[in-house]
Formats: C-alpha cells, structure tokens, sequence
C-alpha cells in the first residue's frame, strides 16, 4: 500500500469511527510512516556497499566543507568583524575589545578549514 493509500484509510477510519479513535489512527499511521522511512533508508544503505569489515557496519564518509563554503565564511567573518571592530571604535568601547573579536575570526576560520576529509 503506498502512502496516499496509507492516508486515505487513515482519514478514513477517522471519519467512520469519529473523534474518539483519532489519537490510535493517527498513533497507527505514524508507526507504518515509520515503518516506510525505516525500509527506505535501509535500501539506500544497502546501495553505498559492502560493510566495513571488522565492525559490521557501514562507514560512510561524510565530505568536508567545500572551497565555496570556505570562502563564504571567511568573507562573512571578516566582514562582521570589520564590523564589530568598527562600531568599538565609534562606540567609544575599550580598545581592549578588539583582540577577542580578531581572535574568534581566527580561530573560527581555521577550524572550519581544517576540515578537509
């Protein structure tokens, strides 16, 4: 059965057996829902390959964050700290402030370039 056919006996058995059922058919219909999205990801683990030995499981490799990605962050956190070092200056804030904003910058930027799988 497909899951329109699903959703249309579960409205209904709503509407043949009224609103007192309705918590159990909506609780029904999750489940095969469940049930359905739990077959589907297992057919598409079964088509990644053969499982990791050792283990028994399968590893898959998730792919580090692209070059775009990479250089959207660092034109999005230079400019947010250009920013920031800005509004310090013009706010009258403590010099001092500026340091931990650069700081963060860095250490932001180089982790997530770092993750290169």
């Amino acid at each position: 059965m497909s899951t329109g056919d699903e959703l249309r006996a579960a409205v209904g058995a709503r509407r043949d057996l009224g609103p007192d059922f309705e918590d159990a058919i909506v609780e029904s219909f999750l489940e095969k829902m469940g049930q359905e999205v739990d077959r589907r990801v297992d057919e598409r683990l079964a088509t990644l390959g053969p499982k990791g030995k050792g283990k028994g499981k399968n590893v898959a490799r998730q792919p580090g964050p692209s070059e775009g990605q990479r250089l959207a962050l660092a034109i999005v956190s230079l400019a947010l700290g250009t920013v920031l070092t800005l509004a310090v200056i013009v706010g009258g804030k403590e010099m001092w402030v500026i340091a931990p904003i650069w700081f963060a910058v860095i250490v932001i930027n180089g982790i997530f370039g770092s993750n290169r799988n």
